[in-house]
């Protein structure tokens, strides 16, 4: 079960220009992720985050590991890269932790809502119980001095594209979000193609409709139904 659900999520989520997803030596089991931030507003945006992520054997019941491979100077980010994030807590509520069951994992969380959690977490960090204590105290009492740490890893990060990547544009997102909302796939479009009437018979049916009534039975049946 495990196997099929994920497979399902890594062809569905190898579509989406926001993040590059590897499977380490075709294990469905282990990923390499890049999260790539394409927002423009954000401090992060041109950044391409590689992180790895390990799934247990019964999932979706237990969440998934992940941990950045090149650690991110971030509040809610540990020294080896690893998150303190609710959404990849064992589900059920946690009384000491204040979390509720809501905010934590679920069976009915998916990869895409992990990481696009994660995604926000960057530009929205918690804090008030930070993982990295140095990097809540600098967001909270020197935030421009914070910007700059943040640029230093966005441009390391950049060393991990691959040569035979394309970076996602704002515009090219917004194009293929313009196509989905109007429900119109290259698939489609392939398929008028393959099936559709051709010039020569568009043609013709033209010139059918635009024939007077010759005396034939249909004709004739047409007469009387006026």
């Amino acid at each position: 079960m495990a196997e099929k659900i994920l497979m399902g999520e890594y062809k569905q989520l190898s579509k989406e220009p926001w993040t590059n997803i590897e499977l380490v030596n075709e294990n469905i089991f282990e990923w390499i992720v890049a999260l790539i931030v394409i927002n423009p507003d954000s401090v992060y945006n041109g950044g391409y985050f590689k992180a790895k992520m390990t799934f247990p054997r019964d999932y979706p019941f237990r969440p998934p590991e992940f941990r950045f491979l090149r650690p991110l100077f971030h509040p809610n980010i540990y020294p080896d890269g690893k998150l303190c994030i609710s959404i990849l807590h064992q589900p059920g509520e946690d009384v000491m932790s204040g979390e509720l069951a809501s905010e934590r994992w679920s069976p009915a969380q998916r990869v895409e809502s992990v990481l696009i959690s994660i995604l926000s977490l960057l530009d929205d960090a918690e804090v008030n119980s930070p993982a990295n204590v140095d990097a809540g105290v600098m967001l909270r009492n020197y935030p421009e001095k914070y910007k700059e740490r943040v640029k230093q890893d966005l441009e390391a990060s950049k060393k991990d594209i691959p040569v035979d990547f394309v970076m996602p544009t704002t515009q090219v997102v917004a194009q293929k979000k313009e196509i989905e909302d109007h429900g119109f796939s290259w698939s489609d479009s392939e398929a008028e193609d393959d099936f559709g009437a051709s010039d020569s018979d568009e043609e013709m049916m033209e010139d059918d409709d635009e024939e007077p009534g010759d005396g034939s039975p249909s004709d004739s049946d047409d007469e009387k139904d006026e």
